[in-house]
C-alpha cells in the first residue's frame, strides 16, 4: 500500500514531470463527430505543454488526427479508450518525493449498471495499468475499488476533499461503509483527513465529482463554486458546502480560507447541439434545454499556468481575476470550453498530472 511506503499523492499545485489526456472520438459524447471538441482539446494541450510535457493518449484510427492537430513536442501515442476522460481512468499517481507509481482503481463508467453512462467500459478500465507501463513505472493493484480520479482533491499536506454524494453512492462501492472507504483512501494515498462535502455541482452526472465544486489552491485554501441566486438549487448545495468546510480544520489543524467563486449563469445544451451527438442504444444523450454543470472551479494547474473554463458569461473575467490573486506566480490562461462541456465535464475533467520524478 502506498501509505505504507512512504508515497502519497501530492498536490496539483506541486511540481509536475507532464499531463495525460485522451483525443476525443466517442460520438454520443462529442458533438459533430468531435471535431469542435478536438479544436478544444488542442487549445488546451498547447497551452498546458508551453510548461510541461503532454502525452495524448489517440485510438489507432485517431492518431493522424491528433498528430496533425498538436504541437510537435506533445507526444501522442496509440491507445484505445471508451471515451476522453483522463482524470477518472489514468492512474492517480503517488511519489516519495524522488519517484512515483500510479494507482490502478477500478473504473465503471460513473456507476457501472446502477447508473453509469455507457457500456461497455472494458478500454478505459485499463487505461491506467498501460499508462504506467507507458512511463515505465509501478502500479498498485486496487481494481476492486472503483474510483475516478475527479472524485478526490488532495492538499499533498495529509488533507483529502470528496463528497458523500459521489463516494458514498450506490453505483460505486455498496458493500463499502464511510470508514472503510475512508481507510482505503487514507492508505492509498497518504491522507490522515477526509472533509466530506455532501453534494457536488447540481445535476452533475458523475454523481458530484469534487473537482467541479471545490479545489485546494494552496495548503489551508480552497475555491468553493458559489452563487447569490437562492432560487437556483445550487445555491443551498454550495452554502452546505460553505458551512462544512469553515466547520472542518484540514490535517495539520488550520481552519480553511475558503474562496468564493462564482458560477455562470446556467448553462443550458441547445437544440442545435443535441442535433450533433449519435444517440448511445437508440437513445438520445442530451436533451435540448438541459442543464449541463458548467463550474470555473474545473480548472487544470501546469507548472506554469492555471488554465480556466470559460462560457462567454460576464463572471469569466471575475474566475479569471480570483484566479490571479490565488495563483500569482502562474499564468491564468481561459479556454473556450463550451465544446468539452457538452461531453459531460471540463478541463479538469480532462487532464490528469504526473508529480515530477527524478
Amino acid at each position: 500500500m502506498p501509505a505504507d511506503d512512504g508515497f502519497i499523492m501530492p498536490a496539483e499545485y506541486d511540481r509536475h514531470y507532464g499531463c495525460i489526456l485522451i483525443w476525443p472520438h466517442r460520438r454520443d459524447s462529442w458533438q459533430n463527430g468531435a471535431y469542435a471538441a478536438r479544436k478544444a482539446f488542442a487549445k488546451l494541450i498547447e497551452a498546458i505543454s508551453r510548461s510541461e510535457k503532454v502525452i495524448v493518449c489517440a485510438r489507432y484510427e485517431d492518431y493522424d488526427s491528433a498528430r496533425e492537430m498538436l504541437p510537435e513536442n506533445v507526444r501522442v501515442v496509440e491507445m484505445s479508450s471508451d471515451d476522453s476522460w483522463a482524470r477518472d481512468v489514468a492512474p492517480t499517481f503517488v511519489t516519495n518525493g524522488h519517484d512515483i507509481r500510479g494507482i490502478d482503481w477500478g473504473f465503471n463508467a460513473w456507476g457501472g449498471l446502477y447508473d453509469g453512462l455507457y457500456f461497455p467500459w472494458d478500454k478505459d478500465n485499463r487505461m491506467a495499468r498501460k499508462l504506467c507501463d507507458l512511463l515505465d513505472k509501478d502500479s498498485y493493484d486496487k481494481r476492486s475499488f472503483i474510483l475516478e480520479g475527479g472524485s478526490i482533491h488532495t492538499d499533498g499536506e495529509g488533507t483529502l476533499l470528496t463528497t458523500e454524494e459521489c463516494l458514498l453512492g450506490q453505483g460505486r462501492n455498496p458493500s463499502m461503509t464511510k470508514e472503510e472507504i475512508e481507510e482505503m483512501l487514507c492508505s492509498c494515498l497518504g491522507v490522515k483527513k477526509i472533509i466530506w462535502l455532501k453534494r457536488g455541482i447540481y445535476h452533475d452526472e458523475t454523481n458530484g465529482h469534487i473537482d467541479n465544486i471545490c479545489a485546494f489552491t494552496a495548503p489551508g485554501e480552497v475555491v468553493l463554486a458559489w452563487t447569490d441566486d437562492k432560487s437556483d438549487p445550487q445555491y443551498e448545495i454550495s452554502a452546505e458546502c460553505l458551512d462544512i468546510l469553515e466547520g472542518s480544520p484540514d490535517a495539520r489543524g488550520r481552519k480553511l480560507r475558503v474562496h468564493k467563486m462564482y458560477l455562470p449563469e446556467p448553462v443550458c445544451i441547445t437544440e442545435e447541439e443535441c442535433d450533433g451527438l449519435d444517440n448511445m442504444n437508440g437513445e438520445p444523450t442530451r436533451i435540448p434545454g438541459e442543464r449541463l454543470a458548467a463550474s470555473y472551479v474545473n480548472f487544470y494547474i501546469s507548472n506554469g499556468a492555471v488554465i480556466c473554463p470559460q462560457f462567454g458569461d460576464k463572471n469569466d473575467g471575475r474566475a479569471k481575476e480570483l484566479l490571479a490573486s490565488l495563483f500569482p506566480d502562474r499564468q491564468i490562461i481561459g479556454i473556450p470550453s463550451r465544446d468539452i462541456l457538452i461531453g459531460g465535464g471540463n478541463i479538469h475533467c480532462i487532464t490528469q498530472q504526473i508529480p515530477f520524478f527524478e
